[in-house]
């Protein structure tokens, strides 16, 4: 028996001495130290057959061996267990050398982009940003603007209804009249924010983003108005950019005048962007009705104003020279990018 447990403890060191992973090692233990087929566990069960003046010294023996078989484990694994772990490190180690990687970098929208540029000119004029719901009522979206119910753009293939009462706001002129029934004169504010249309083509979208603009004060006129926009024009299109004022027509101004710039593509000479007629429709302006005045409780004998309006979508077609309004909202990264 003697004989038998030494061997088993040489064998055992020559099999250890070959193991490089983990599951070697598992399969060393097993061999010789399983509770059920392991060879010293086996060895162990056979002292009770020995005489008994043998049983205390094989005994002796055995436990040394067993002893000696688990500690040389226990080494054996904490020297694996070390390797791994220098060579996870030695693998994850950053070499400086290689040229870096760059995280995808995201960026504005470009209706965004020109927001934020129209924002910035007029907050330097100190004029204050508001904001109102999405969802309007029919009150605010047209009856307190002096839409007569028979007006186009109340009809159901022009806007979106929800019901009777409330639709999908199709201008940001409604946040004008709540501003005006929250806060007295003076006034001077722009509203950018989110519209819907029923269009669909190359320069309308059912989702655009609007600016409005408002100011109400004793004693503002006309020319208040055509200084204010000539202003905002050169400091958005170029200093060498004009303004002209067509007469038009809007149910919430009194009188109303649509905007045009000269090209500051070809400067007024004729180019595809202008279709040659060197001018570039822009916005829509008036002083305000007083019918207006009078919803929101101004008095129209002492207060005026005047408001305008432009769709951003546009500009940035505009000022970036792109022809389908539509790119705006296809969440294409390839043309997304290009604005970063």
């Amino acid at each position: 028996m003697k004989g038998k447990l030494l061997q088993y403890k040489k064998d055992f060191q020559a099999d250890l001495d070959k193991v490089t992973d983990f599951r070697s090692l598992v399969e060393i233990k097993n061999k010789y130290l399983s509770r059920k087929r392991g060879l010293l566990t086996m060895a162990l069960k056979d002292v009770p057959l020995l005489p008994l003046e043998e049983r205390p010294e094989v005994g002796r023996l055995a436990n040394e061996v067993k002893g000696f078989m688990e500690k040389e484990l226990n080494l054996h694994q904490r020297k694996l267990e070390a390797e791994a772990e220098a060579r996870r490190i030695r693998e994850a180690r950053i070499d400086v050398t290689i040229p870096g990687r760059l995280p995808p970098m995201g960026g504005l929208h470009p209706i965004m982009l020109v927001k934020e540029e129209i924002e910035k000119i007029f907050l330097e004029l100190g004029y204050t940003i508001e904001d109102g719901p999405d969802i309007e009522t029919d009150y605010y979206n047209f009856v307190a603007l002096n839409f007569p119910k028979d007006h186009p753009a109340r009809d159901s293939q022009a806007t979106f209804l929800i019901n009777d009462e409330l639709l999908l706001r199709t201008q940001t002129s409604p946040v004008q009249v709540r501003v005006m029934e929250k806060k007295p004169p003076p006034i001077r504010i722009i509203v950018p924010g989110r519209c819907f249309r029923r269009d669909w083509d190359i320069t309308h979208t059912p989702n655009f983003f609007q600016m409005e603009g408002l100011v109400v004060d004793e004693g503002i006129t006309l020319g208040d108005l055509k200084g204010t926009l000539e202003y905002f024009v050169r400091k958005l299109f170029g200093k060498e950019t004009k303004a002209r004022f067509r007469p038009s027509f809007f149910p919430f101004t009194e009188p109303s005048a649509e905007v045009d710039i000269s090209c500051f593509h070809c400067g007024g000479k004729g180019c595809r962007l202008c279709k040659n007629s060197g001018w570039i429709e822009i916005l829509g302006a008036g002083m305000v009705h007083p019918n207006v005045f009078e919803v929101v409780g101004y008095d129209p004998e002492k207060y005026s104003g005047f408001a305008w309006g432009l769709g951003i979508d546009r500009v940035a077609l505009l000022l970036y020279g792109i022809e389908d309004a539509r790119l705006f909202y296809e969440n294409d990264l390839r043309f997304l990018q290009q604005f970063r």
